[in-house]
């Protein structure tokens, strides 16, 4: 930390004895405004608690759908093998 503080400063010093002490606070302010805006967006679109509970519960409900369509499925599976063994055998 003390570093960054140290090489900001040193930085802060060259910028002004080229650009001037305005253009270089002015500079400054606009990145600490954009690195701001951006660590703000960041965490807006971090996932809370309450979304990961969310998640899993959807997913909980989608697994009891998948698993119920299974189901019907492989009855409907079964009562078409059992019709055409039944079908063969009648000949």
């Amino acid at each position: 930390m003390y570093l960054e503080a140290k090489e900001t400063a040193r930085l802060y010093q060259l910028l002004s004895d080229k650009l001037g002490n305005d253009t270089t606070e002015a500079m400054f302010k606009y990145i600490d405004n954009k690195t701001e805006r951006a660590v703000e967006n960041s965490i807006q679109t971090l996932a809370t608690r309450e979304d990961v509970a969310n998640i899993r519960k959807e997913m909980a409900e989608i697994k009891a759908e998948t698993i119920k369509w299974m189901f019907i499925f492989w009855v409907g599976q079964f009562a078409g093998i059992i019709a055409i063994i039944m079908m063969m055998l009648k000949k």
